[in-house]
């Protein structure tokens, strides 16, 4: 919750049945020990994952872990882990996106431990990767001039994006190429069928960009999303607080996919009908917000 002080809930995790159009919530946040600055700080769940029957929650500066009834099942923090977004598992690795340093951390998931990170430098749209070991001493500045909130994993490589790269970027273990052009502010960027599925927070539309069966580009209004509320010069820290902010997504099939806004609530969305499902809404208070959205493993049922 964008504003909370402490004491109050500033971070929440809920369940969504869109069968029946219900929230649960199953986890709540009330830690002091976070910094408080600004409106968004330390506040907030940044990131989830799954491995097996354990879910990994991002929170800020430091790694959560919970059972299938989201019970504590550990919790590790580490000092290159800043203003963590995104994060995914891939191959026994769990990978999260450092925003506060421009870096990816990587997570041993049968260690139980960081083993390796990556800082990600840029100038002028070129980008070169700066491994550095996660235990040691030698940290990189906390720079935040990409803006990373979403990294993916498979086997052609690792695709990072922010809103501040230009577009998702490829690293193949030794290189960092641009693998498409997005506008500034895109946000929870992924491959999806032959293109690519993204937020674009600032206009308040959750975008497609493919050649699916001949050009197919989609543009789909979040629900509260008002032109007249979000003027071109708004900082993102001003617009995130704002009716209709697009942040959060993920696929649920080769059609649909599911998307966040302010205040919070998720919207299915349909590419190939270019049209919005339904909305299911958890508050009209614009100070909460969706961070991320996954979906729920069979195997936690």
């Amino acid at each position: 919750m964008h504003g909370a002080g402490p004491g109050e809930m500033h971070g929440g995790v809920y369940v969504v049945d869109l069968a029946r159009q219900a929230v649960h919530r199953t986890f709540e946040q009330k830690s002091d020990d976070i910094e408080w600055f600004g409106d968004e700080g330390g506040r907030g769940l940044r990131g989830i994952a799954f491995d097996g029957e354990t879910v990994y929650i991002a929170a800020s500066n430091q790694l959560l872990a919970f059972d299938g009834n989201f019970k504590p099942a550990g919790a590790w923090t580490n000092p290159n882990l800043v203003n963590c977004h995104g994060i995914c598992t891939f191959e026994r690795k769990l990978f999260l996106a450092s925003t506060g340093n421009d870096c990816i951390l990587a997570f041993d998931l049968d260690e139980m431990k960081f083993t390796w990170a990556m800082q990600i430098q840029s100038s002028d749209f070129q980008f070169r990767p700066a491994a550095f070991d996660p235990l040691g001493s030698d940290n990189p500045l906390p720079i935040n001039k990409l803006h990373l909130n979403s990294v993916h994993c498979n086997e052609g490589g690792m695709h990072i994006a922010g809103q501040h790269t230009g577009g998702v970027l490829h690293y193949n273990g030794e290189t960092i190429l641009m693998s498409v052009q997005l506008p500034d502010g895109a946000q929870d960027a992924r491959f999806f069928r032959k293109g690519v599925v993204f937020n674009d927070s600032r206009a308040g539309v959750l975008r497609y960009s493919g050649q699916d069966d001949g050009a197919e580009d989609r543009a789909l209004a979040v629900p509260f999303f008002t032109a007249e509320d979000h003027v071109f010069n708004d900082p993102d820290a001003t617009r995130m607080l704002k009716r209709g902010y697009a942040r959060g997504l993920c696929v649920l099939s080769g059609t649909t996919v599911a998307g966040g806004c302010t205040p919070a609530g998720v919207s299915l969305y349909d590419l190939k009908g270019n049209s919005r499902l339904m909305t299911v809404t958890f508050t009209r208070d614009v100070r909460e917000a969706i961070n991320c959205i996954e979906v729920w493993p069979d195997q936690l049922f």
